[in-house]
């Protein structure tokens, strides 16, 4: 069997061959299951039980298609999506605008969300070690810090699948013990439905899994994965990276959701923590624990993913160097991780940052995609890698979805739409 050392490319046909080049895709998985998506599955399932499970389905498969277009672009040019969108327009006033928006918007955001990333780890570590959470905060934000550091992408990304086999392992078990109802759970999944009350719920599960810097930190980490392989066969280990890691996300997610299904009627469940505790009369004293490395994992890989990505998204939307070991790139992390070991710490409660940020995100994620549409499209820079005529269609879909939920978002932030 004749592989190439290192790099991602291998001649072996081999499905467990192919298997071993899972990595980018893993990593935007770990960057949209943080506390927000097991918080807000927690509260569909609790609220609804298994009926917007489609909507789960449906955001893994938008989320595949987005994504697998920011990896060719990724793979194709060499570069990120931040970097690309630059070279696309060559009017000055609308390249400016693109860069102030990705920058603005990217570094807001992900500096205001970075706080519930390191407030939910340091909360799962509280329930398994004990401690104060502040203690837990700092132990994070220098671990995180001291790994994104070393500006070695290979190890962040070995990392960060470590830790998302953690939460398949944890999420996925505990559905399964809870043993649900399969009828019922099927129809959930194959039955669009929107109980009264839930379209907040829904267009949140969609919100916390198509997120917008996930665009940028794929393109970004393909591009390091798979730089100097050949093209065709780099996009064909890509979207198997993207089945694989992104539909494991996808199945954590609704793990999570159907666990919490479980959990109706069984008492006050505002969040995941809650539910943790309640896990412990129907699975034992162990679940507690369980869920809490859950908790941790989640937390935890937001944590590294959310700084990293503003750092890849602004660095090529600027023009600066992309390089994780320059000092730019740093800079920018840095600030980022700073911003929400900061708040976390305080316990200061950022409610007009964060709004100031879901109308910043509101306006990046549809416009990200259309961003993404316009690049994929531009034989200039794809050359032979456009898209199809059916991914246009499928892409101009999800466009109009983003643009749902980014109206949601803004109309949310300024208190227009509770």
């Amino acid at each position: 069997m004749k592989t190439q050392v290192g790099t991602g490319t291998t001649t072996n046909n081999s499905l467990w061959a192919r298997l071993k080049n899972v990595g980018p895709a893993a990593v935007v998985t770990a960057a949209f299951i943080g506390p927000g998506t097991v918080t807000t599955a927690t509260m569909a399932g609790v609220n609804y039980k298994y009926a917007l499970l489609w909507a789960m389905l449906f955001s893994t498969i938008a989320t595949m298609l987005l994504q697998e277009m920011s990896a060719r672009v990724g793979i194709v040019t060499g570069k990120g999506l931040g970097a690309a969108i630059r070279e696309t327009f060559a009017q000055p006033a609308a390249k400016a605008f693109a860069v102030l928006l990705i920058v603005g918007a990217i570094g807001v955001g992900n500096s205001a969300f970075q706080s519930g990333n390191i407030s939910g780890a340091s909360m799962g570590l509280e329930v398994l070690f004990g401690l104060t959470r502040k203690t837990w905060v700092v132990v994070i934000a220098l671990v995180a810090a001291s790994l994104l550091w070393t500006g070695s992408y290979k190890l962040v990304e070995k990392v960060l699948v470590a830790m998302v086999v953690v939460m398949s392992l944890v999420f996925v078990t505990t559905a399964i013990i809870i043993r649900p109802e399969m009828g019922e759970l099927f129809r959930g999944l194959l039955v669009p439905t929107i109980p009264p009350g839930a379209l907040l719920v829904t267009l949140g599960i969609i919100g916390t899994t198509v997120v917008p810097y996930n665009l940028y930190l794929h393109s970004a980490a393909v591009a390091e994965r798979w730089k100097g392989d050949n093209k065709e066969q780099a996009i064909k280990e890509s979207k198997l990276d993207i089945l694989v890691s992104i539909g494991l996300g996808g199945l954590i997610s609704l793990a999570i959701i159907i666990t919490a299904a479980s959990m109706f009627g069984t008492g006050a469940i505002k969040n995941a923590a809650d539910m943790a505790k309640q896990l412990e009369p129907l699975l034992g004293s162990w679940a507690k624990w369980f869920f809490a490395i859950g908790l941790f994992a989640a937390g935890g890989t937001s944590a590294i993913t959310a700084p990293l990505a503003a750092a890849y998204a602004i660095s090529g939307a600027a023009g600066w160097n992309t390089d994780m070991k320059s000092a730019s790139f740093r800079v920018i992390w840095l600030i980022v991780m700073g911003i929400g070991a900061t708040v976390a710490f305080v316990g200061v409660n950022p409610v007009q940052v964060i709004l100031f940020a879901q109308a910043f995100n509101g306006v990046l994620l549809p416009i990200s995609a259309i961003f993404l549409l316009l690049v994929i499209n531009q034989k200039r820079i794809m050359h032979n890698f456009v898209n199809g005529k059916l991914q246009n269609v499928l892409g101009t879909g999800v466009v109009l979805i983003t643009v749902l939920l980014g109206v949601r978002m803004i109309l949310r932030a300024l208190k227009i739409w509770p």
